[in-house]
């Protein structure tokens, strides 16, 4: 066949032969955006967009201030003023039940005051001067005092007796969370029922005494250590270890008691070792013996069970 009689064939009569559409290539299925590179330097733009970059035109108003100027300022200080208010009032009525700036005081220790404080809890009988001393009509704090009442040690000791009274329960395998919990519950509980009692008990006598709540407290939760001592003496030694041990603390803490809330409970004249006689004051007395001999009825109600 002749390719040089193509064009005379074309023209013979056949007419022009129809031209194929162009189909565009297949986009990659692994392509995740168009490319419009293309179509950017011809001049088309994907819908949507416009020439500044093919964001859509609305996004690009500019956005006024949500308030004015003076009207913000005026809200932030008018919220700041209300939350300061607040805050004013809330403190106000916490120190009203709960003394919070005061119980700065009773953490005020140091850990030569912790090991004084110890070795008089377990030898109260070499100790002779029980005063609290005072600087400018207030007491100075726990570390410079070994007399002064404390938060620290009886917190710790409340803690570290439930731990003991969970390993204690493990040892014997009895060890529950919910076991435990009511050990705790137990303890803090009576404590709360004991300071009430005394509380109700000084109001009833009418002593006039500088005793606060917390010092209650403070002077309650010492009863722990003994505990504490007792609980370590069963698991080490069994009950006559504990028994022993434990009726040591509670003399001890009998007569930390007597000689300490004696000074707070009892009138001048007696602090200062005047015999002093009147219905007022044995009642003070009594009390100030009843608050001691407490102690070591809630020492054992709170161990024995944990020692087997």
């Amino acid at each position: 066949m002749n390719v040089a009689g193509g064009p005379g064939l074309a023209g013979g009569g056949m007419g022009r032969m129809p031209t194929k559409r162009r189909l565009p290539a297949a986009s990659d299925p692994h392509r995740l955006f168009e490319d419009t590179s293309a179509a950017s330097s011809s001049g088309t733009l994907p819908p949507g967009s416009n020439s500044t970059g093919g964001a859509p035109s609305s996004s690009l108003a500019p956005q006024g201030p949500f308030l004015p100027d003076p009207v913000s300022s005026f809200a932030a200080a008018y919220g700041s003023s209300l939350a300061s208010q607040g805050k004013e009032l809330v403190d106000r009525n916490i120190d009203r039940f709960i003394p919070v700036t005061k119980l700065k005081y009773y953490f005020a220790v140091d850990t030569v005051y912790v090991g004084k404080k110890l070795g008089l809890l377990l030898f109260p009988f070499l100790h002779q001067d029980w005063q609290v001393q005072y600087q400018q009509d207030t007491p100075v704090a726990p570390r410079f005092d070994i007399n002064a009442p404390d938060l620290y040690i009886p917190v710790m000791a409340f803690i570290t007796y439930i731990l003991v009274a969970g390993l204690a329960l493990g040892t014997q395998n009895r060890f529950s969370p919910d076991l435990l919990g009511l050990q705790a519950s137990s303890a803090l509980a009576w404590l709360i029922v004991e300071v009430l009692a005394i509380l109700l008990s000084l109001y009833l006598v009418t002593v006039n005494t500088d005793l606060s709540t917390v010092d209650l407290v403070a002077f309650s939760g010492y009863k722990y250590v003994g505990m504490i001592v007792g609980l370590l003496a069963g698991l080490l030694f069994g009950k006559m270890g504990y028994y022993l041990l434990l009726s040591w603390c509670c003399i001890t803490i009998v007569v930390f008691m007597i000689r300490t809330l004696r000074l707070k409970i009892l009138s001048e004249a007696a602090a200062e070792g005047v015999l002093v006689r009147g219905a007022k004051n044995q009642l003070r007395m009594y009390l100030t013996m009843a608050v001691a001999g407490l102690q070591p009825l809630l020492m054992y109600w709170l161990t024995f069970h944990l020692v087997h």
